[in-house]
């Protein structure tokens, strides 16, 4: 990275916390300056980062070393004080408003949530527990509308995808936008930023004022992939597996465009859940699609799939290529099933409380090597609970792509060992090399990729 301006500033809250007690501001700034500051410094950098070329939060958090953060008590509430700031987030000496509203969105999510948590008793021994906590966070952050019908689509894909894919996310979110559906992604880059950038142009021309573009992440994720500033929803989740539950809890469909691991982590989570026998009867349209470019790539998908969790699994989504308007129709006549099915079941729209969601997907797994070598990639169990382990396994490989700790461990030992049987060893190895193949590992322009992990039958 390239050495850039820095800037001295002191911001109050626009978009979140602008009314807080002063016990409540005395709590911020207590938990704030303890061990999670950190944590908030390190997301803070990510947010006003926006725009850099790096996935790396390791060069991130190397480049702006001198970068500080400190929250001061006033009588309006809080202010924040910023010490060599990127000055890319600024113009003309003023926050871009984006940034601001994202920068407060982190302050409360981080902070606020933690000052909470020391004061509340959350249940993290029952999957009923962690949903209540995932209900606690995403109503915190005002994401929860009850009434609203049904129009929230999430959008999963790779942050480095390449220019034709990117184009094709972007016209695909034009057509959701022209039926009136919300975007929701990770909010970073590539597929997570194209069908935000396409729904805004065509909620522009139906003139919807008040359009979605919800961004929901978890501090490892947004320190490697800064929210891309169309986000006007961020919530930053305390990890990747309320992140990812968070997904299907407030969205209504999925759509998946090309990606690398975190992608097909986030197929295999969901598969995994749509294939628990509690979820049978559940409407939940599920969509793979891309250009004809990324034909290959969708098929190499597929035949894994199969391979490994089978063909009812492959029952559960449909692949469309090159055809965005057939996309946003399928999805939104796969709402209107959603919505039908809610009604009948009296559940909440803007909240999926009827969808299973096994306790293995729901505990927060920690990418060592040990844990790692330690996966269950074996046929004797449930195949949900398989699809559980191999989303952990391409879990850990994202963290040793581009996740600060992950980048650390390989470093100091090695790559990750990946075992399990040859049936399945086998199939996980080539979907793995075509994505190095396929440059699906790193942002382009990388050096040569350096796998973080061995795969061993």
């Amino acid at each position: 990275m390239t050495t850039r301006e820095k800037i001295n500033a002191s911001l109050s809250p626009r978009g979140s916390l602008e009314t807080l007690s002063q016990r409540e501001v005395q709590q911020l700034k207590e938990t704030g300056s303890g061990s999670v500051y950190g944590l908030f410094r390190q997301c803070a950098l990510a947010i006003l980062n926006t725009g850099s070329d790096s996935d790396n939060a390791k060069t991130i958090l190397e480049t702006y070393p001198d970068f500080d953060i400190h929250i001061h008590q006033q009588d309006r509430g809080i202010r924040l004080e910023l010490v060599n700031a990127p000055g890319d987030a600024f113009v003309d000496g003023e926050m871009i408003a984006s940034t601001r509203e994202m920068l407060f969105s982190a302050l409360r999510d981080i902070v606020f949530t933690q000052s909470e948590l020391e004061h509340k008793r959350v249940d993290f021994d029952s999957s009923q527990g962690i949903t209540d906590y995932v209900f606690h966070l995403l109503r915190n952050a005002r994401t929860l509308r009850p009434g609203v019908e049904p129009k929230m689509v999430v959008c999963w894909g790779g942050h480095s995808i390449n220019r034709e894919e990117y184009k094709y996310t972007k016209r695909v979110g034009h057509e959701l936008g022209l039926r009136g559906l919300d975007i929701c992604t990770g909010c970073g880059p590539g597929a997570m930023k194209g069908p935000m950038k396409g729904a805004t142009i065509s909620h522009a021309k139906q003139r919807i004022v008040g359009g979605r573009y919800l961004g929901l992440t978890e501090p490892g994720i947004i320190a490697a992939e800064a929210p891309n500033p169309i986000v006007n929803e961020l919530v930053i989740l305390p990890d990747i597996e309320k992140r990812l539950e968070a997904f299907v809890r407030v969205g209504h469909g999925i759509i998946i465009f090309p990606g690398g691991a975190g992608t097909a982590e986030e197929l295999l989570y969901f598969l995994g859940i749509l294939m628990h026998p509690d979820n049978k009867s559940l409407p939940f349209p599920l969509i793979l699609t891309g250009p004809e470019s990324s034909a290959p790539y969708f098929q190499q998908l597929h035949e894994f799939v199969g391979a490994t969790l089978g063909y009812e699994a492959q029952q559960k989504y449909k692949i469309i290529i090159d055809d965005p308007s057939m996309v946003a129709r399928e999805m939104g006549q796969g709402i209107n099933e959603v919505t039908r099915f809610r009604r009948e079941h009296n559940d909440a729209f803007h909240f999926n409380w009827l969808l299973k969601i096994d306790e293995h997907f729901q505990h927060p797994f920690d990418p060592t090597h040990e844990n790692m070598a330690s996966l269950k990639l074996t046929r004797q169990q449930p195949v949900h609970e398989l699809a559980a382990h191999l989303r952990r396994a391409f879990s850990g490989i994202v963290a040793g792509n581009v996740k600060d700790q992950g980048i650390r461990l390989i470093e100091e030992h090695g790559p990750y060992e990946i075992r399990g049987d040859q049936e399945i060893m086998q199939p996980l190895d080539q979907l793995l090399q075509a994505f190095v193949a396929q440059h699906r590992m790193k942002l382009p322009g990388d050096t040569a990729y350096e796998p973080c992990y061995r795969v061993i039958a």
